[in-house]
């Protein structure tokens, strides 16, 4: 006989939020294997295996929809996903590169005791921006799946 976790119990197992495992249902990205008499959703080891495989590709920075095409066999081979991911990877870096300019660049008027151009401030305040924007997005991200955790685990009898 084989064995079926509920989802509480698939939360635990894979340190995933209830409420996510539900969202990739709903989105039909993972859907359970089956459901109980009492419409629990029930997964099974090939779901874990699959739920495995989604957790990998979102760790190398995949969205959701890449995720469910990759899955589907449609467009990403093992190489177009590196590929992906190193593409970001410089984007982040070239984001950094320009924050470190401007800030570089402020500074040494600063240093010099010449204030920086209303140009050079906006250019850098605007750099700094996009910057704190991406950070604050993937904090807010982070926080919402350790509210969502901690959700869980305060329903928990």
């Amino acid at each position: 006989m084989q064995k079926h976790w509920k989802v509480g119990d698939l939360a635990k197992l894979t340190g995933l939020t209830i409420r996510t495992l539900r969202f990739y249902d709903q989105i039909g990205l993972f859907t359970p294997s089956g459901h109980s008499d009492s419409g629990h959703r029930l997964y099974n080891e090939a779901d874990i295996r699959r739920l495995q495989q989604i957790m990998a590709l979102k760790d190398l920075g995949l969205s959701l929809d890449e995720i469910q095409s990759t899955l589907q066999g449609h467009s990403y081979t093992p190489y177009d996903i590196v590929t992906i991911q190193i593409e970001r990877v410089r984007q982040t870096i070239e984001s950094q590169r320009k924050l470190l300019f401007e800030l570089e660049r402020v500074a040494e008027k600063m240093n010099n005791r010449q204030p920086p151009s209303v140009d050079a401030f906006v250019s850098l305040l605007e750099t700094m921006k996009a910057s704190q924007e991406k950070y604050i997005l993937e904090r807010r991200m982070d926080l919402e799946h350790r509210l969502d955790r901690l959700d869980d685990f305060l329903k928990e009898p």
